[in-house]
């Protein structure tokens, strides 16, 4: 079901001030889409879900769910978190220790009363679905913490809400498992084909996991796109940096034509393939991602050739990411780990036109 939200503030006192959890914050939330709300802690992004849920009341604005207002402020009207018809998983889970998976599963459809055989069908149903067939007397103290992401995943699933919700679930596991998680939510999701609203800051799990992603900065939405639009084509300094390690570079506009855009900057002119760049003369920002520079031999032509000096070189497994001085400029990179280079040597970097972004000052 879509969710439109308009006009949305809610703010706090504390020791004095105001806080602006939310700012205005008008969005609408495709149906049947995985969208996530992406952005540093404090942003006001657990605050909207909350909202969203009925675990806080907003200020003014208005939210609906599937055509059903279920808050307004110039109405007077709040539907409660029960009767919203949606499903949570929270940070912790909140696996209940003194219940076996099958009565954690349970527990939504025991407090509308449904009748047993009922119960034990829908659990069975949805405990298969999410691969935990033989864990029904299982007590939640013996599981693993995938496990137990699982069971809050059935448990939020079990009642057939119209939306499902996540407040950054992934975050107590680890690297590995956080990664095999971050899949199996992604195939769950997409096979149920209902709309899901996931809070995270991990830049990774937003990219990997979801169809459409607001970024949330200060109680306000700052872009919205697919994530490939977000990482790709952001004209945003914030978007790009917090979205991927990035190299920003100054610079002023020389030449636009067609495409083809030329910037002069302290270690040279950077040529862009963008459309709808400003004007010459403007001052911009280049923003060159690490993986799209290439080491290329000292003699190599074309544009975007840059000679620098190493400076560091870390070993992470499948790539060296360094560090490379060209002239004033500090530039980060990213290259194979049999590349022939060192710290203290010289190397030529070529930026690649198409993924050079320009920013505005």
């Amino acid at each position: 079901m879509e969710i439109r939200i308009s006009g949305l503030n809610k703010h706090y006192t504390s020791e004095g001030r105001t806080i602006r959890a939310l700012d205005d914050v008008d969005l609408t939330i495709p149906a049947n889409e995985i969208f996530t709300l992406l952005g540093p802690s404090g942003c006001g992004k657990t605050t909207l879900l909350r909202c969203i849920v009925g675990l806080e009341m907003p200020d003014t604005g208005e939210i609906a769910i599937g055509g059903d207002v279920v808050f307004s402020a110039a109405r007077g009207l709040y539907v409660p978190p029960e009767k919203r018809g949606l499903g949570m998983v929270f940070q912790t889970y909140a696996i209940w220790p003194h219940m076996n998976v099958f009565d954690n599963v349970a527990y939504p459809l025991q407090t509308r009363g449904e009748p047993r055989e009922e119960i034990s069908r829908k659990v069975a149903r949805t405990l298969h679905f999410v691969q935990l067939d033989g864990f029904e007397k299982r007590p939640a103290t013996k599981l693993s913490g995938g496990q137990q992401q699982r069971v809050a995943l059935a448990r939020a699933l079990v009642g057939e809400p119209k939306v499902i919700l996540f407040d950054e679930p992934l975050s107590n596991l680890d690297a590995k498992l956080r990664e095999e998680t971050r899949k199996e939510l992604r195939s769950f999701l997409t096979e149920l084909r209902i709309t899901a609203v996931y809070v995270t800051h991990d830049r990774i799990e937003a990219l990997s996991l979801s169809d459409r992603i607001a970024v949330m900065k200060n109680g306000r939405i700052v872009e919205l796109g697919t994530p490939r639009e977000i990482y790709f084509d952001s004209d945003r300094r914030f978007v790009a940096d917090f979205i991927g390690r990035a190299n920003f570079i100054a610079g002023t506009i020389a030449s636009v034509s067609g495409t083809e855009t030329a910037v002069e900057t302290a270690i040279g002119r950077i040529a862009c393939e963008r459309k709808g760049a400003p004007a010459a003369g403007a001052t911009v920002s280049v923003c060159v991602r690490p993986e799209f520079i290439r080491v290329v031999a000292a003699d190599a032509g074309g544009p975007n050739v840059f000679t620098g000096t190493v400076e560091s070189l870390v070993f992470v497994g499948d790539a060296y990411e360094g560090e490379v001085r060209v002239g004033e400029t500090l530039l980060i990179f990213r290259v194979e780990p049999m590349t022939p280079i060192r710290v203290g040597g010289q190397i030529a970097l070529r930026f690649d036109p198409r993924h050079c972004s320009l920013l505005s000052n």
